[in-house]
């Protein structure tokens, strides 16, 4: 099956792990240097990551699931370059992010990513046509392309309704459609998304996920999502259990019925949350 992402041995590192070099041979310049390493190295640093190995294949879904402060979202923007990892390797559709240059990564972000997040992003005083067509706007698509791939995307997400409304006018759920389908529009080899629900009631919630399960079915959309809530992670078809920056835990649906899974998703979790209470004395 082909691989989408293949991350080697990722660590993200905070904090200082500055080392002095004598790289000017001029004894004052590297006086002053070792006083700033001196300083810097007092600065403790803080392990987000710590030798993550993932692989992403094509029509995938796949859910980072983890409590605050697990490292779930450090390593989704490691992975999708909003926030390359200090070491290891990621590579998506065989290219190495880590050796771009800030123009080349935005170039590849557009090409190969499409991003929905909890909160929807959409500008205001732009109409839902006018925000879902910004990223084919900035490539200098042609007006007639634009307002096919539109009609057609909207139709699939279910909002061709919306399309002249304002995002004031549409509704949360509606709004995160939006998204998707901003999202969408470029054909991305990746969808990533960071909590898409965070915002929504538990209806809304339910018919996005339903819409993100679908679109992975019917269209092959390849989806890694974060989230810290087991039901959310039900929809996926694998999750991994992130730990103080670590996978701890991989778990394939496989055949299992989505119930049956997000039961044994809570199992898994209820007993993460025991080993971490202390018996009483």
């Amino acid at each position: 099956m082909e691989k989408i992402i293949e991350a080697t041995d990722i660590s993200k590192i905070y904090g200082s792990h500055y080392v002095g070099k004598n790289v000017t041979n001029n004894p004052i310049a590297d006086v002053f240097q070792a006083k700033i390493a001196e300083v810097i190295n007092k600065v403790p640093t803080t392990v987000a990551l710590d030798h993550v190995d993932l692989t992403v294949h094509r029509g995938d879904f796949v859910c980072i699931m983890g409590p605050s402060g697990s490292g779930k979202t450090t390593l989704l923007n490691a992975i999708s370059t909003i926030d390359p990892p200090t070491k290891g390797k990621v590579l998506i559709e065989g290219k190495n992010i880590k050796k771009m240059g800030d123009i080349e990564i935005g170039n590849f972000r557009h090409q190969y990513l499409g991003f929905i997040f909890q909160k929807f992003n959409l500008l205001e005083n732009l109409t839902v046509f006018e925000n879902i067509a910004i990223p084919l706007t900035i490539a200098k698509t042609s007006d007639k392309e634009i307002e096919t791939r539109i009609f057609d995307i909207a139709d699939k997400v279910g909002i061709k309704e919306l399309l002249d409304k304002y995002p004031t006018e549409c509704s949360g759920g509606q709004c995160q459609r939006v998204a998707i389908a901003r999202a969408l529009i470029t054909n991305p080899k990746l969808i990533v998304a960071d909590e898409p629900t965070g915002n929504l009631d538990s209806k809304n919630s339910h018919e996005i996920l339903q819409l993100l399960k679908k679109l992975n079915k019917e269209e092959g959309v390849t989806i890694l999502m974060v989230t810290h809530d087991s039901m959310i992670a039900s929809y996926a078809k694998r999750l991994l259990f992130i730990m103080d920056g670590k996978i701890a835990q991989v778990l394939d649906r496989g055949d299992m019925k989505q119930k049956e899974f997000y039961h044994q998703i809570m199992e898994i979790t209820s007993h993460e949350a025991m080993e971490l209470l202390e018996d009483e004395e």
